[in-house]
């Protein structure tokens, strides 16, 4: 079993249970899927570039990516309907808290200059999204062989009856939030 997932069932399950007021476990917010995309613009100018981002999306999850197409065509960005412009995968089930594991514990705190992710940046559905700038801080991408830096989106799915619940949840799970006074404007 993933650590993550074990320490969500023993630890944050009966924490969570007391914090939102509940004895019913399903009424509690929990993972649901985490989607990790690439949007490679540059796939219509060298072709390479897109496989070269679905090899190292692979090498990051551990999971064949599925190419995405564009959906309509742009004549100011000489983009045509049905070519393959990004490349995503979901992740469910032990993949998926693998994966966050790494993100939280490795990943985040070899990004230059982090000081926690926003707060904000939930749906109204309490999903969260995370922008990466760069795939070279994930240890698994060799720097020598990398062709481009490419940044990625990540889409971490929650199911959970308030966004609030969702902040929750992420929280336990170790995610580093940037405190109110550090956000930016502020």
């Amino acid at each position: 079993m993933a650590r993550l997932k074990d320490r969500y069932n023993t630890q944050i399950v009966p924490e969570l249970k007391t914090v939102l007021g509940t004895d019913n476990i399903h009424a509690l917010p929990r993972l649901d899927k985490i989607v990790v995309s690439m949007g490679v613009g540059k796939a219509l100018e060298n072709k390479n570039a897109l496989d070269s981002a679905a090899r190292d999306l692979a090498t990051i999850t551990g999971q064949k990516p599925m190419l995405c197409r564009a959906r309509k065509s742009v004549a100011n960005f000489k983009l045509r309907k049905g070519v393959a412009i990004g490349a995503k995968v979901t992740l469910r089930g032990s993949r998926m808290y693998e994966f966050l594991d790494r993100l939280i514990t490795i990943v985040m705190p070899r990004i230059r200059d982090f000081r926690g992710v926003s707060p904000k940046a939930f749906d109204q559905a309490g999903n969260y999204n995370l922008g990466i700038s760069e795939q070279i801080v994930f240890p698994e991408i060799p720097v020598d062989k990398l062709e481009f830096t490419q940044g990625m989106n990540i889409t971490i799915g929650i199911k959970a009856r308030k966004p609030g619940d969702s902040l929750e949840l992420l929280k336990r799970l170790g995610v580093p939030f940037r405190q109110p006074s550090q956000e930016q404007g502020a």
